[in-house]
């Protein structure tokens, strides 16, 4: 259970955070408002007279202070929503930059072998070049706790794979997973891309 230990202010109500400034804010305004409601209810003794000009200038200034309270909130509010806009766009920028910055050496890698000289000797070279990118790819993803998603010879799961073709099951269960045909992935408990896979059918 989570305790809150707020401090209080004066008249018991906690500080308002920016979330609940205007709440706040029209909460302060309600004394206001009903005095002005008052003073025009006292204004007259019998029902049809006239407010005395004490009472009516007493409302006209409670109004008055209703409505720069109530301008002063909506502009708090425009500020806070374009504030959290900001910052939310500020948060997904920086994640993202730290992500595509951790693949930056791997795209160098692959830059490089793409501008070896290509002759039968090199083939082989190249291809552990290849490989090697590809466990540095695949070491980035495992660090961001993005796994991939086991599909061959597993039973055909919609939940994670994409089933694009059917082909007859000689043997094996109806349902199991024949091929992958693109690795799908997750993160945690997110489905990032499902897998696509060749499906066996009885």
């Amino acid at each position: 259970m989570i305790h809150d230990e707020s401090p209080l202010m004066d008249d018991g109500r906690a500080p308002a955070s920016d979330g609940t400034a205007a709440g706040a804010a029209l909460a302060d305004a309600a004394p206001a408002f009903a005095d002005a409601a008052g003073a025009f209810a006292s204004g007259g003794s019998a029902p049809g007279s006239d407010p005395s000009p004490a009472a009516s200038g007493q409302a006209i200034a409670a109004l008055d202070e209703l409505q720069e309270r109530l301008l002063r909130v909506t502009a708090e509010f425009d500020n806070y929503r374009k504030r959290t806009e900001r910052e939310r766009r500020d948060v997904w920028n920086s994640a993202s930059a730290d992500v595509i910055r951790e693949f930056l050496p791997a795209l160098d890698d692959l830059e490089r072998a793409l501008g070896a000289p290509i002759d039968a000797s090199a083939a082989e070279s190249m291809r552990r070049g290849v490989e090697l990118i590809h466990r540095q790819m695949l070491d980035l993803l495992n660090k961001r706790g993005v796994q991939p998603i086991d599909a061959v010879r597993q039973i055909f799961d919609p939940h994670v794979h994409e089933a694009v073709a059917n082909e007859p099951a000689d043997g094996r269960a109806d349902g199991e997973i024949t091929a992958e045909l693109r690795r799908g992935y997750r993160m945690g408990d997110r489905l990032l891309r499902a897998s696509v896979v060749r499906v066996a059918k009885s």
